[in-house]
């Protein structure tokens, strides 16, 4: 018999990572799109390899990142409160730059109240855990975040999940629930994926009718739609109607960490409750400052939030009229589908080499055969940038056969 290679150990729980070589392999072909180190950056602009080349990938909606105001009230709070806290909110952590931030954005988003949490993906994980008990149903949307997902996967409560945006198949789903359960209806605002606004009226509709809570997770809708960046619900005017809307500070708000605005009784519960808030170390004072600093030129540079609305107007027709599909998309985040894998890494590739920084997202990030380019703009792109981003689409979608040079797509999706 022949040499049947290495004994593999069933037993060993690393197994799972030593037979992981999908990655490897795809670096060998030269084809790898993730983890690619910044050397330098103004926002719209970033140095990889050694080369400039535009970002059209970043969650830097405002475009406050590299902002002056923003580095300079980070640098001036640490001479009074150094770099970090060195503990949880809960005991030594907190100060009076916290108190201040929960202050503001629980009145920039007309809620009684307002809890910080270290990151994001910690707001939203923490959050639900903490409020959906054993005896509760959760309806989560199936394109959830995936913090959303692990919140309710380490929640207590029974999780039902309903059709992408599907409001019949939620009623359907409402309708054979119990009628005694405590319930809460959990979407994203706007979809990270596909830039779709989740169907907030409707939403809220349900949630009225079968006694439901209703929680908004706007990582990417505070900040870049709505009444003064006010949100997913404030677009329709129904920012009153949504118990519970959770968001981030990596996007607009130039900085990390995230929060969770609801009623005051609810907030307080959290903010005692939560493991994630009171066993991790709180925000450091400079992330609070930078947040504090683009809450403020949020609300005073309107021209940001028009400008990046006009910016998404026009990449979407653009791109569409060269023949791409854009999916719904209806926000800065823009995905172009591709299709298989392989062919969307390539795709990436080409882009890089003309100069055009994007995201390749594959399954099972997306569905099978549905592998996009995820694009997202900024309010500081200039015109220029974004006929260097559309020219370079346009040379590279023509050379992979997904759209022809009269700006119809080659592609049965």
């Amino acid at each position: 018999m022949g040499d049947t290679g290495p004994e593999v150990n069933k037993t060993d729980i690393f197994q799972k990572a030593f037979d992981f070589t999908k990655a490897e392999e795809i670096k060998e072909m030269g084809l790898y799109p993730y983890f690619k180190p910044l050397q330098a950056t103004d926002g719209t602009i970033v140095k990889i390899e050694g080369r400039d080349v535009i970002m059209a990938g970043s969650n830097n909606y405002l475009g406050l990142t590299n902002d002056p105001r923003t580095i300079e009230a980070a640098q001036q709070v640490i001479a009074t409160y150094g770099t970090g806290c060195t503990g949880s909110r809960y005991l030594n952590g907190t100060l009076d730059l916290h108190l201040e931030l929960e202050e503001k954005l629980a009145e920039f988003l007309r809620k009684e109240a307002c809890v910080l949490f270290s990151t994001g993906y910690q707001t939203n994980e923490g959050s639900i855990q903490t409020i959906a008990g054993r005896n509760d149903l959760i309806f989560s949307d199936k394109d959830n975040h995936a913090c959303i997902v692990v919140g309710t996967l380490v929640s207590n409560a029974t999780t039902i999940r309903y059709r992408h945006n599907d409001i019949e198949h939620l009623r359907k789903l409402l309708e054979k629930a119990d009628p005694e359960a405590g319930k809460i209806i959990i979407s994203d605002g706007v979809f990270s994926m596909s830039g779709m606004i989740a169907k907030v009226p409707e939403l809220v509709a349900l949630s009225k009718e079968f006694g439901a809570r209703l929680y908004l997770d706007d990582a990417h809708a505070i900040g870049v739609i709505g009444d003064g960046g006010r949100g997913s619900a404030s677009v329709y005017g129904l920012l009153d109607e949504v118990d519970l809307v959770t968001g981030t500070f990596s996007k607009s708000f130039a900085s990390l960490g995230g929060f969770i605005v609801g009623e005051k009784p609810v907030i307080d519960y959290i903010r005692h409750q939560s493991p994630a808030h009171i066993f991790s170390a709180s925000m450091p004072p400079a992330n609070v400052a930078t947040v504090l600093k683009a809450l403020e030129i949020l609300k005073e540079e309107t021209w940001r939030l028009e400008r990046l609305e006009e910016i998404s107007n026009f990449m979407r027709k653009e791109l569409q009229s060269l023949g791409f599909n854009v999916w719904t998309s209806q926000t800065p985040i823009i995905p172009v589908v591709i299709g298989d894998m392989m062919e969307c890494f390539q795709f990436w590739k080409d882009l890089f080499e003309e100069g055009v920084y994007t995201n390749a997202v594959v399954p099972p990030a997306v569905p099978q055969n549905q592998s996009l380019i995820r694009t997202s703009y900024m309010a500081t792109h200039t015109n220029s940038h974004l006929d260097r981003v559309l020219t370079a689409f346009r040379k590279v979608g023509i050379k992979h056969g997904v759209i022809d040079r009269n700006g119809h797509s080659l592609m049965d999706i």
